[in-house]
């Protein structure tokens, strides 16, 4: 064939398409095991950050095995239902009205014996998704420890939601008020919510990330109420 015919450059080109194609698709099928298990052990040490347990990729299977001693789903109602916690896709069940939505749990147990109940959280800061964690005590109310994180935020302003300077305001605030739930305010500083709300100081210059959190909590953990009031009593 003449290697200088329109014929010979076309049936080159599609012969290359094909063959890098055919390398792209091996080495992706090659890849996804471990960009999946990187992907869980992520989500295995923001769930640890939530209950104020630092990990890295070393070692975080093992502390979470360790420490997250069971999970499960529950509807709305607080009944457990069939499924497995940490494969649901929170950020397509906060789209569903809370009566249709599978809800994670999961359960750890310190190293004094104390348990604390943590829930994952999604929603929108001001550039795109944020989401995150928050444990709570056994009395379902009091929080222990949250943990946020974003997809694109604005550097030292929205993306300040990952820091703990934000998130360790939350330690200690309650979600119930005179027996009414009420997820926590995020106000300017100076500002309180008016429904008598606990609530934490927003990032400055980052206000609309900052109420993208308060949202996000009320959206993800009003779901819970029935399951937080089953552990008061």
């Amino acid at each position: 064939m003449n290697k200088q015919s329109n014929g010979y450059t076309i049936i080159y080109a599609s012969v290359m398409v094909v063959v890098v194609a055919a390398v792209l698709a091996f080495a992706s099928l090659s890849l996804k095991p471990q960009q999946t298990r990187n992907v869980e052990i992520d989500k295995m040490k923001q769930i640890l950050s939530s209950v104020n347990i630092s990990s890295d990729a070393t070692n975080a299977q093992d502390l979470y095995k360790k420490y997250i001693v069971d999970s499960y789903i529950i509807d709305k109602q607080g009944n457990k239902i069939e499924g497995n916690a940490f494969d649901v896709d929170v950020a397509a069940q906060v789209k569903l009205d809370p009566d249709k939505r599978e809800l994670p749990v999961f359960v750890c147990r310190l190293d004094d014996g104390a348990e604390k109940y943590i829930f994952p959280m999604y929603g929108a800061g001001l550039w795109g998704p944020i989401w995150g964690y928050v444990s709570v005590d056994t009395d379902g109310d009091t929080i222990y420890g949250a943990f946020f994180a974003h997809q694109g935020e604005t550097p030292g302003l929205g993306a300040e939601i990952e820091k703990p300077m934000f998130s360790d305001q939350y330690q200690g605030k309650h979600f119930f008020v005179d027996g009414d739930f009420k997820s926590v305010a995020v106000e300017k500083k100076g500002q309180k919510p008016v429904d008598g709300a606990e609530y934490v100081d927003a990032i400055s210059g980052g206000t609309i990330t900052s109420k993208g959190v308060q949202s996000m909590m009320q959206n993800s953990i009003a779901p819970y109420q029935n399951f937080l009031k089953s552990l008061k009593k």
